[in-house]
């Protein structure tokens, strides 16, 4: 039909378009497969914070240095968080007394020693005692001696001993740490120490302060 150039020009075109028409499909093909491949996942390493251990999380979870309590058991703690109360909590009754002396005869400067005695003599070392002359506590304080000395509840332990201490202390500063007389005004008051420039012949009187410096001595 065709000469046999032309059948040449016709073949070689054919080829030629066909040619450029794969490589058009081709690239179409691969564009459209990259919309549909799966995107990696990259792992932005800044935005990504460490994970603290523990005893570091503890170091940083409080200005008072809770972590370190745990971590380091040596730290040391103020002893202002423990009070007086907070000591006794777990003493017994007649411990928890024997504190409050030893506390209050340290504060003004008293014997405790001899605070014992007088307590142990007053008393028996019982909180709730009352005389039939209306003293009262463990240091058996009369109403106008408790007032006088800012005692607001003779019954509380705490407020009695350190009423009947400053009293104690008073007699012992006025007789020039004369335990003796200190003791016979304590029991009978000051004015009859006086009265009788030493101690006063009455016979309970005598009998306290012996039997208070046969356990103080």
């Amino acid at each position: 039909m065709f000469s046999s150039m032309l059948q040449n020009l016709l073949n070689t075109s054919g080829q030629a378009n066909a040619m450029q028409r794969a490589v058009q499909m081709n690239s179409y093909v691969q564009k459209y497969n990259a919309q549909w491949q799966p995107v990696e996942k990259k792992t932005d390493v800044t935005s990504e914070k460490p994970i603290q251990s523990f005893d570091t999380v503890l170091k940083n979870s409080s200005k008072v240095k809770f972590g370190d309590l745990l971590t380091k058991p040596e730290t040391k703690v103020s002893a202002a968080l423990y009070t007086a109360q907070a000591n006794s909590a777990h003493l017994s009754p007649r411990q928890k007394i024997s504190e409050i002396i030893s506390r209050m005869s340290k504060k003004h400067g008293v014997d405790e020693k001899l605070v014992n005695a007088l307590v142990k003599q007053e008393s028996g070392f019982n909180p709730n005692a009352k005389s039939k002359v209306g003293a009262m506590g463990l240091m058996q304080l009369m109403p106008a001696t408790a007032k006088g000395l800012g005692v607001t509840n003779p019954m509380d332990p705490e407020q009695n001993v350190e009423g009947g201490v400053k009293y104690l202390k008073s007699m012992l500063n006025k007789y020039n740490g004369n335990v003796i007389l200190a003791l016979a005004a304590y029991n009978a008051g000051p004015n009859a120490v006086d009265r009788y420039d030493g101690v006063p012949p009455y016979k309970e009187t005598q009998n306290y302060v012996r039997s208070i410096l046969a356990n103080y001595l």
